[in-house]
């Protein structure tokens, strides 16, 4: 018995372009004194990393592919094949890496290996929507002699941000600070670089902020006006907005915010011509607003969300939609005079005729630092199985 534990080391969230690093450990958890202690022997370790792609018949038409002949491949097979028995289609991989061959163990010892292995920048986002899924794993293949492969597969999420592709990295970096006495490696330090840039370019991106003014009306008149100081977020950031009522000509009764994602198939991949678009609601305010003057919501964007991103089968847009309550005709004001020692009530209609609309406001999200959204990922990162 062989047991293989995977360990990412700085969690299961990492950007396209990035170094992922697992470290991989075989260990024999025989005691060299128990009387039932043998070597054990591996043939041969492998990895690699392959994103799946899974589509809904009922959403999506994808012309045909031969892409699941090896998932019928029998287990006794020395091929390896990271996505065997994998639903959808296999869309992208790195070329596989040997870890070992002729691996013998000891009772009680173990040993190491460190995978690294840089992520396709030009790879799509690891995405769960209602039509089509974006899943990355890396799959450990390992074999004895004269047995089936074990797989051991290492879910992790994968975020997309736009614009790290086209830079590039000046080559004369004779000037830059460093300590003369660490080793570093030349990875490392562009997968750095390459981290900090990307904070940068995310900071500038959604720290610009502008006063954006909008007018709510509807056929009969204004209702009122909406503040938004800006519409570029990043992923974990609140979307903050105020609405002013006070110069408003007709009453509004209630509001609410949804903060949306809007996933649309292309249309040549489209099952049926003009199918609707997905909507998917993140989080929702509601308020009853009548005689209200002022008001404000704080929407949280969850950190487990996928930033907007496009593919040539799917697109994701983020949004505020916007949904209003208002009254046909004037609900009236409590007035109580200053001299008044006596308690007043004032009872409210019971009926009201009223109107509704609705207001879609589209917004941008990006990704943000992956370490942060490690914190609260699904996926852990330590894997193990026991062959």
């Amino acid at each position: 018995m062989i047991e293989v534990l995977a360990k990412l080391g700085r969690g299961p969230v990492f950007l396209a372009g990035e170094v992922l690093e697992c470290v991989i450990t075989f260990t024999n958890p025989l005691s060299a004194s128990s009387t039932s202690a043998s070597s054990e022997m591996l043939a041969w370790a492998s990895a690699q990393i392959h994103c799946q792609f899974h589509a809904s018949e009922n959403r999506v038409a994808l012309p045909p592919s031969d892409g699941n002949k090896h998932d019928v491949q029998a287990e006794n097979e020395t091929v390896f094949v990271p996505n065997r028995g994998e639903r959808g289609q296999c869309i992208l991989s790195t070329p596989p890496k040997i870890l070992f061959c002729d691996l013998r163990l000891d009772p009680g010892e173990s040993k190491s290996y460190s995978y690294c292995e840089t992520l396709p920048i030009d790879g799509p986002p690891s995405f769960r929507g209602q039509s089509v899924k974006y899943v990355y794993k890396l799959t450990i293949g390992c074999q004895r002699v004269n047995s089936p492969i074990k797989l051991l597969r290492v879910p992790f999420r994968v975020l997309v941000l736009h614009g790290l592709k086209d830079y590039q990295f000046p080559q004369d970096e004779a000037v830059a600070p460093s300590n003369p006495f660490l080793e570093e490696e030349e990875g490392l330090k562009k997968d750095s670089r390459l981290a900090d840039l990307a904070t940068e370019l995310l900071m500038v991106a959604t720290s610009r902020r502008s006063l954006h003014l909008y007018n709510i009306s509807n056929t009969r008149g204004k209702v009122g006006t909406f503040c938004i100081f800006k519409t570029v977020y990043k992923i974990g950031e609140d979307v903050i907005g105020t609405f002013n009522f006070s110069e408003g000509d007709i009453p509004c009764l209630q509001f609410s915010v949804s903060l949306q994602t809007e996933e649309s198939i292309q249309e040549e991949f489209q099952r049926r011509r003009g199918q609707p678009v997905s909507f998917s609601t993140h989080a929702r305010h509601q308020e009853s607003c009548l005689h209200t003057a002022q008001s404000s919501f704080s929407l949280p964007i969850p950190l487990s969300s996928t930033p907007g991103f496009t593919t040539n089968i799917v697109s994701l847009k983020w949004r505020l939609h916007f949904e209003f309550v208002t009254s046909r005709e004037s609900a009236g004001n409590c007035v109580v005079r200053g001299s008044q020692s006596e308690a007043v009530t004032w009872t409210g209609v019971e009926q009201m005729e009223v109107d509704t609309f609705s207001w879609d406001l589209p917004i941008k999200v990006l990704p943000t630092n992956p370490i942060l959204a490690s914190y609260v990922s699904q996926f852990s990162s330590t894997n193990s199985i026991t062959i």
